[in-house]
């Protein structure tokens, strides 16, 4: 895949330097990896957003309660929590 130039100002490119040298990347290497886990967010965004569409139909909670046994029940922690 060939290279390509992309004009930002001083003060970015600086801090997007900055970023890459404290991961420990080149910035090509970085701004690559800042660009796949913004496109991961972006499904995982999409994805909650599906779930709860699907969660929210009528009556599927309950269905997917009488399936599966609902939610474990909740246990109180047997060790004092400091004060």
């Amino acid at each position: 895949m060939a290279d390509t130039t992309v004009k930002i100002d001083d003060t970015t490119r600086d801090r997007l330097k900055a970023l890459a040298d404290g991961a420990g990347l080149s910035m090509k290497d970085y701004l690559a990896q800042v660009a796949a886990e913004k496109e991961q967010e972006l499904l995982q965004e999409s994805a909650t957003a599906a779930f709860r569409r699907a969660i929210s139909a009528p009556g599927i909670m309950d269905r997917f309660d009488a399936e599966f046994g609902g939610l474990p029940p909740t246990t109180k922690h047997e060790t004092p929590r400091a004060a």
